[in-house]
């Protein structure tokens, strides 16, 4: 919690001239303080840990299926709230914004674990896919898949650290979901507004505890008459608090209520498996072209998460693949094999224009993502050397000026306003003015400010932030520990000099995925790793033994450290608007990355132990894709006809992708078809799709038509999607008992 009143002044008698009585207030209010709460604690670890396992379960189920999964930070910062709102009465010390963000972070750290490191696609695609000529197939033991999974954990949360400055202090980029997840604790925590069906202003999003120092006590939680956590209905400057009264444990009751129907539909399809696969456009369909539903409420959450321009275009790619290419391989002759094989059928015959197209989109994109940059900045910057080589010749390249650069202290961040919204005339300055706290109290005031608790910079205080000697050592030690453990799982069949280029590469690329991520809310993992793929296709020959499986480990690398680096920044995005510890917030997420990947080791080697893999639940499709892009990509051979489709594909959506960089923040943007959505609708089977594209219907059915706030949306979501990834726990052990179906 925050607080925005300064000690008492006096009286206005006190105040002699100039001084208006006004001024008083004005300085009383301007007063901003740390927000109160511990920022790492014993038991918000475990909270974190609890939660994070409850998603990692879930994400492995649902990455095995599909290969989606989400970092869940918002219902983490719920179910945290909740189980300390149960607690309340046990509880040493108050349950604060700042201690959530540390379970959520936690949490988030963990719950990333299955895919960042290829549990749910590379890993299956060297067990059960690789074949003998490629060096495979490799199955690793259990020691070998968690040395494997710590070795890609850490490299990305450390060399997030770094990137904070620049993207969060600043350029001040948006990452929407972090803005969401801080308005959301502070709305759990009664210090928190919004509005109907209003955008979240990101405007805001600026300073160091911007949100949590512009809080106020909004609405009444469970006792009406608790005057504490009401608002006074004569207030005008809130006009909405009276209007709709926001309770915590509507929430809470709607994600249990939720929770608890999905997990009963995911036991009843273990007893009637035709759930998954209802014919519901006839036997024919169903059976000649796999064209079912699976009405999986978790799928329908899926899609409400996703959003409905998303789950149309990934419906767009279910018809072109599915619809249209894959009949027309069949008749031609180009795919004889069953509609479902991926060696001969359409099922796989398909898939290279989807990879195509991702590729294209990958491409396209992140290039966008790294020149922007320096289209943007770069003729002013070209100016400014000119006017230095001309003032002073080569010696004005190679000197700085003083008067334009201001020395960052030996913590990792400087903690004073940042140097975008100084002048360079008062640049000298800055160092010897007092805190603005203290130029905003009453002059004559002369009781000191407490330096622990008065702070209105656009940073946290430097005892909070983690220093740069943590980070050089850390990132070191974080990069020699995932080249030994790669070394030490596949010995000599992955050389070391394309382990130490896959990691900088990944450091590299993880850079324009958290870029993108703070840009558009979406970070590009898939593509990042086929960019990883294709580039060591061009260094690694063809010849060498292992190539396919150089070309996996490569994109595995790169696609760990882009998510870890993008959910710490999504993280650390929060914390900052909540004013909330940089560095408890580093640890948490090396906390619930470390047990997340152990856990996760120990999750998938269980599911692989009682189910078939691939099979009918597990299909693994992310596994096909990692496999037939490290063979595209590899020179090996495609299905007849497969390259001149795969090669218009990638025309079309290089051109479409091009055209959605332009078209950002029109309002047309959204109808152009997105490459990876469209892609994904391609190489998944129709049932999936059909489920999330119901639930991308109903998200623009409640949010545009109905014009409702987000929040039960998302935790209705939420709720069905942990329920059935949770409680096919209980599927698993029905399974490996051989209970029998009905």
């Amino acid at each position: 919690m925050s607080a925005t009143m300064a000690p008492d002044r006096g009286s206005l008698d006190d105040l002699p001239p100039p001084y208006p009585p006004e001024a008083v207030e004005e300085a009383e209010h301007d007063v901003k303080y740390l927000p109160e709460g511990r920022h790492f604690t014993f038991r918000g670890v475990a909270a974190g840990l609890l939660v994070g396992l409850i998603i990692c379960f879930s994400n492995m189920y649902f990455g095995l299926q599909t290969g989606w999964i989400s970092m869940m930070t918002m219902p983490s910062s719920l179910l945290g709230f909740g189980i300390f709102k149960a607690l309340s009465r046990h509880l040493s010390f108050p349950f604060s914004p700042v201690e959530n963000v540390l379970v959520q972070s936690v949490a988030g750290g963990m719950a990333i674990m299955p895919l960042g490191c290829g549990f749910v696609g590379v890993i299956p695609a060297m067990e059960y896919l690789l074949k003998p000529s490629e060096q495979g197939p490799i199955h690793l033991s259990m020691w070998k898949l968690i040395i494997w999974s710590l070795g890609l954990c850490y490299f990305g949360v450390v060399f997030a650290v770094p990137l904070r400055r620049q993207v969060i202090i600043r350029e001040q980029l948006k990452f929407p979901s972090g803005f969401s997840t801080a308005v959301l604790i502070g709305v759990l925590h009664g210090k928190g507004r919004t509005e109907n069906g209003a955008a979240l202003d990101t405007s805001k999003a600026a300073t160091f505890g911007s949100l949590a120092l512009e809080n106020r006590p909004l609405v009444l939680t469970e006792n009406p008459n608790d005057e504490e956590n009401s608002v006074d209905p004569t207030d005008e400057s809130s006009p909405i608090e009276t209007e709709k009264k926001y309770s915590w444990s509507s929430n809470i009751r709607l994600l249990l209520i939720t929770f608890g129907v999905s997990g009963f539909y995911t036991l009843c399809t273990y007893f009637f498996p035709i759930l998954r696969n209802l014919p519901i456009f006839g036997t024919v369909a169903a059976d000649t072209w796999l064209w079912t539903l699976n009405p999986s409420l978790a799928y329908v959450g899926q899609g409400i998460i996703m959003g409905p321009s998303t789950t149309i275009h990934m419906l767009l790619g279910a018809v072109v693949g599915w619809g249209i290419l894959s009949p027309i391989a069949k008749y031609r002759g180009w795919a004889p094999g069953s509609i479902d094989d991926w060696e001969s059928g359409s099922k796989g015959w398909i898939v290279w224009t989807s990879l195509a197209i991702m590729l294209a989109d990958a491409v396209v994109s992140l290039s966008y993502i790294a020149f922007s940059p320096l289209l943007k900045h770069g003729p002013s910057f070209l100016a400014t050397l000119k006017q230095q080589f001309q003032h002073s010749g080569f010696k004005g390249l190679l000197v700085r000026q003083r008067n334009d650069y201001i020395a960052v202290r030996a913590s990792e961040d400087d903690s004073r306003p940042s140097i975008a919204t100084r002048s360079s005339v008062d640049a000298d300055n800055v160092p010897n003015l007092p805190s603005p706290a203290v130029e905003r109290r009453n002059p004559f005031d002369t009781r000191p400010v407490d330096p622990q608790r008065v702070w209105d910079e656009d940073d946290a205080p430097p005892e909070q932030l983690v220093g740069s000697k943590t980070v050089s050592i850390g990132l070191v030690a974080s990069v020699l520990f995932c080249i030994a453990s790669i070394h030490i799982t596949f010995g000599n069949l992955v050389p070391l000099y394309a382990t130490v280029i896959a990691v900088f590469m990944a450091m590299l690329l993880s850079i324009m995925g958290v870029r993108a991520l703070g840009e558009t809310d979406l970070n590009p993992v898939s593509g990042i790793s086929k960019l990883a793929q294709l580039f060591f296709a061009l260094i690694i020959p063809q010849s060498h033994k292992s190539s396919v499986l150089i070309n996996l480990v490569a994109g595995a690398v790169s696609e760990a450290g882009a998510l870890q680096a993008g959910d710490l920044m999504q993280d650390l995005k929060t914390g900052h608007l909540l004013g909330a510890s940089p560095k408890a917030q580093f640890w948490g997420q090396i906390i619930g990355a470390t047990v997340g990947a152990v856990v996760s080791a120990l999750i998938y080697r269980l599911y692989t132990a009682v189910y078939e893999v691939p099979g009918d639940l597990f299909q693994v499709p992310t596994g096909f894709v990692w496999i037939f892009t490290a063979r595209l990509v590899t020179g090996k051979g495609l299905p007849y006809m497969a390259r001149e489709f795969a090669i218009g594909g990638a025309i079309l959506f290089a051109f479409f992708t091009a055209l959605r960089t332009k078209a950002i923040g029109k309002s047309w943007h959204a109808y152009i078809p997105g490459g990876i959505a469209v892609a994904v609708g391609m190489y998944n089977v129709p049932s999936f799709t059909l489920a999330r594209t119901i639930g991308g219907l109903l998200n623009w059915y409640w949010r545009i038509h109905l014009r409702r706030e987000d929040t039960p949306l998302i935790v209705l979501a939420s709720g069905f999607i942990l329920g059935e990834g949770f409680l096919s726990i209980i599927n698993l052990l029905l399974q490996s008992s051989h209970v029998p179906h009905l």
